[in-house]
């Protein structure tokens, strides 16, 4: 007698999609949340300078552009009546460097406002009381005070060297002045490298 063979079982089908199903599924880069972040707080910062700015100004097209001519003026003022004052040897390369391209700054600012038909003996008060730098220079006295001036000044400086660069960084976007845009491609960089040293000084010294 013949041992009974086992029934024989078809194949099952598989399905039409299982290679994909099988596939590796591919990762999705995902954007740090940090830096997402960044962004945000730059471009909500930028905003409310903007805001600011025309809402101070009665809505002139020159008003930003004033502000900044104003504000390289008297970073110009305070970075040269704060040098003696400076004790430490490295912040006192980076300001003389800083003075230096303000001085230039404040030099070649000349020729777009010409163009812009700006007076800066004319301006708004309302902008000349903004600009004034009374609170940067209440700060950096009660620093001197305090015997703490070198991290004040780095970390004030830092600060208002943020402030201006994106200040210019709205304006090149906004403008169509060929003089302009020159300016600010020609000064912006000195001063953002400026602020990133006077931001790692203030770091490294907090």
């Amino acid at each position: 007698m013949q041992p009974q063979q086992p029934p024989q079982l078809s194949p099952t089908p598989l399905p039409s999609d299982y290679l994909d199903q099988i596939a590796p599924t591919p990762k999705v880069q995902v954007m740090n949340s940090k830096v997402v972040l960044a962004l945000i707080g730059g471009g909500v910062l930028l905003l409310l300078i903007l805001v600011f700015i025309i809402a101070t100004s009665g809505g002139s097209k020159t008003a930003p552009l004033e502000h900044l001519a104003l504000r390289l003026q008297i970073l110009q003022k305070v970075s040269t009546l704060s040098h003696k004052n400076i004790k430490s040897s490295t912040l006192r390369t980076v300001n003389s460097n800083l003075k230096t391209s303000l001085i230039n700054a404040n030099r070649d600012i000349t020729t777009p406002l010409e163009a812009a038909k700006v007076d800066l003996k004319k301006v708004d008060k309302k902008i000349i009381a903004i600009e004034d730098g009374t609170a940067l220079t209440a700060a950096l006295e009660e620093g001197r005070l305090n015997a703490t001036f070198d991290r004040t000044y780095a970390k004030e400086m830092s600060y208002q060297l943020d402030r201006t660069t994106i200040l210019m960084d709205s304006l090149l976007k906004a403008t169509s002045s060929k003089s302009l845009k020159t300016f600010i491609n020609s000064s912006s960089k000195d001063l953002e490298s400026l602020q990133k040293q006077f931001a790692d000084y203030s770091s490294a010294n907090s």
